[in-house]
């Protein structure tokens, strides 16, 4: 069995950083994509970034600039760096991983989210 565990999340001002972090562990073989979505209460989870495993990456339109998307291979883990933020940034983020197991196909595998608060 796979796990995808998040943290890092929090309350900050708006202008101010923080940094998720997520780790997948189990018996993987590879992880092609790892990305970040978020959920604000009464909206649709969106994509925020994602990143392959040879590090090409992309990013929703409002957070260009702003957020940096990061992994290590050889941890299985991505980082997201997000600068500037704003209260529209207030959500739960949520990791994504789309996992190659030892044995079978590749499947999603999502994290338990954490809570990301911005205030005015």
């Amino acid at each position: 069995q796979v796990q995808v565990v998040e943290s890092g999340g929090g309350l900050v001002q708006a202008g101010g950083s923080l940094r998720l972090s997520c780790a997948a562990s189990g018996r993987i073989l590879s992880i092609n994509i790892m990305g970040w979505y978020r959920q604000a209460p009464g909206n649709q989870r969106e994509l925020v970034a994602g990143i392959t495993s040879g590090g090409a990456t992309n990013y929703a339109d409002s957070v260009k600039g702003r957020f940096t998307i990061s992994r290590d291979n050889a941890k299985n883990t991505v980082y997201l760096q997000m600068n500037s933020l704003k209260p529209e940034d207030s959500a739960v983020y949520y990791c994504h991983a789309r996992v190659l197991p030892l044995v079978g196909g590749e499947y999603d595998r999502w994290g338990q989210g954490t809570q990301v608060t911005v205030s005015s």
